[in-house]
């Protein structure tokens, strides 16, 4: 039974993937309105109504491309090894990230993700499709610091922590896309990249008490992964 029902699960999987395959290359060959969903249904050889099964909008035919990330920083928190801080396992896990050139870190200069990262970013639409997946990462990585924080810590604490991490990482991945965009390759932009994201998780650990600092006081933030804060 075990077997017969993951089995089902597979087929269910390989037909959601089918389908926003086929979408997205329709979607860039002749841009996201000019599509309808009835051209994705007919190319993908499903009817209507078993589409919108699988999708309820035509924006998330789109979005499933990146929508098993939704729950990563989550499971980053929840997952880490003992002794290490949620903070400091969101900036390893990132840094892994750039370092394998995964596109949601945007450090990646494949013409197929650029394409689709023109795609997503040129169509409100998507944007704003986008922006409720975000939200709802954003959410469930507050349940996951919620846990880790325990009932002594205010309400509002996890919601705030988790906003100004998914924040950091998207401007982090959107500051390594637009430099791509611009003609540089994922190799030369790398070293930027891995700048950025220890600079950035350094902010996160030492909040605004650095700003206004005198130099030397300033001096004193971390700047490379060997410094990475160990607080979360």
């Amino acid at each position: 039974m075990d077997g017969s029902m993951g089995l089902r699960e597979r087929k269910k999987q390989r037909t959601r993937e089918t389908i926003s395959e086929v979408a997205i290359a329709l979607f860039l060959e002749h841009g996201f309105d000019q599509v309808s969903v009835a051209d994705v249904a007919a190319a993908a050889e499903v009817s209507k109504p078993t589409l919108f099964r699988y999708f309820p909008t035509k924006e998330d035919l789109v979005v499933q491309r990146f929508a098993d990330h939704q729950d990563e920083a989550a499971e980053v928190v929840r997952n880490r090894p003992a002794g290490v801080g949620p903070l400091d396992a969101l900036h390893r896990h990132f840094v892994e990230g750039l370092e394998a050139g995964d596109p949601v870190t945007g450090l990646s200069d494949h013409e197929a993700v650029l394409s689709f990262h023109r795609l997503l970013y040129s169509t409100p639409g998507l944007v704003a499709r986008s922006a409720q997946y975000l939200a709802r990462a954003e959410e469930e990585l507050a349940r996951a610091l919620a846990e880790t924080l325990g009932e002594e810590s205010r309400e509002v604490t996890p919601r705030l922590l988790a906003g100004q991490l998914v924040a950091t990482q998207r401007i982090l991945a959107m500051t390594n896309w637009q430099r791509i965009v611009d003609g540089r390759s994922a190799q030369d932009v790398r070293p930027e990249a891995l700048a950025d994201a220890d600079h950035a998780f350094s902010l996160l650990s030492r909040g605004l008490t650095t700003l206004g600092a005198t130099p030397e006081t300033a001096h004193a933030a971390p700047t490379d992964r060997g410094d990475a804060p160990t607080t979360g």
